[in-house]
C-alpha cells in the first residue's frame, strides 16, 4: 500500500521504528533512526497493517500522530530541546528521546496509554508475523521479520509439517489404527 511522506506517515514510522527499530532506508530518512542493523517495523510492513482497516484504528491514526507530536513537544519543552526542523516533533526527537518518550506513554496510569498499546501491539505484530500479509506471501517476499525468527518455509505443497518435534522427542505414541494421512482410524 502506498503512503505519501506526509507528517502523519513521518510520525507514525518512527513510533513504529521505536518499538522495534532498524536501519535508515535512505541517507536522508528521518522517520528511522537507524539504531539497529537490519530491518525493522517500518520495513517489516508497520504502516500497511496499520492502515488495514480489520486492525480497528485506521480512523483514529491522524488523531494519534497529531497527540504524539504534542507530547514530543511538551517533552522537548521539558528538557529544554529546541525542535527547529521542518519535520513533527516526534520524528525530530532522538531515538534516546523517542524511546524515553514512548516508555512514559506506556507506563501504566497514563490517560492515554490504550492508544499506545495498540500502536505498539501492531507495530510487533507487523515484525512478528506479518499480520497484513498471507504467511506464505510474506515468506516468499523475505519478510524480515519472519526471516530473522527463522521462520520456516512451508513444503513444496505449501503445507508446514514439522519433522522435529518442539521437545525433540514425540510426546506420545502412534495409535496403531492411526492412517497413514494421520486421522484416527
Amino acid at each position: 500500500m502506498a503512503h505519501l511522506n506526509t507528517a502523519r506517515t513521518l510520525t507514525l514510522e518512527a513510533f513504529a521504528d521505536t518499538i522495534i527499530p532498524g536501519e535508515k532506508r535512505f541517507d536522508d530518512d528521518v522517520a528511522i533512526a537507524g539504531a539497529a542493523p537490519g530491518p525493522g517495523a517500518v520495513a517489516a510492513g508497520a504502516m500497511e497493517l496499520l492502515q488495514t482497516p480489520a486492525t480497528g484504528v485506521t480512523a483514529g491514526l491522524e488523531h494519534l500522530a497529531d497527540a504524539l507530536n504534542g507530547h514530543a513537544q511538551a517533552y522537548a519543552t521539558e528538557l529544554g530541546i529546541t525542535l527547529r526542523q521542518p519535520v513533527p516533533p516526534f520524528v525530530e526527537l532522538s531515538f534516546a528521546d523517542r524511546t524515553a518518550l514512548v516508555q512514559r506513554l506506556l507506563t501504566p496510569g497514563h490517560p492515554e496509554k490504550e492508544g499506545w498499546v495498540l500502536l505498539a501491539l501492531f507495530s510487533n505484530m507487523a515484525y512478528d508475523s506479518a499480520a497484513h500479509m498471507h504467511t506464505t506471501d510474506a515468506i516468499a517476499a523475505g519478510h524480515p521479520g519472519l526471516l530473522a525468527m527463522g521462520f520456516s518455509k512451508p513444503d513444496v505443497d505449501g503445507l508446514w509439517r514439522f519433522r522435529e518435534h518442539s521437545y525433540g522427542r514425540p510426546l506420545a505414541r502412534r495409535h496403531p489404527d492411526t492412517t497413514p494421512s494421520g486421522s484416527p482410524a
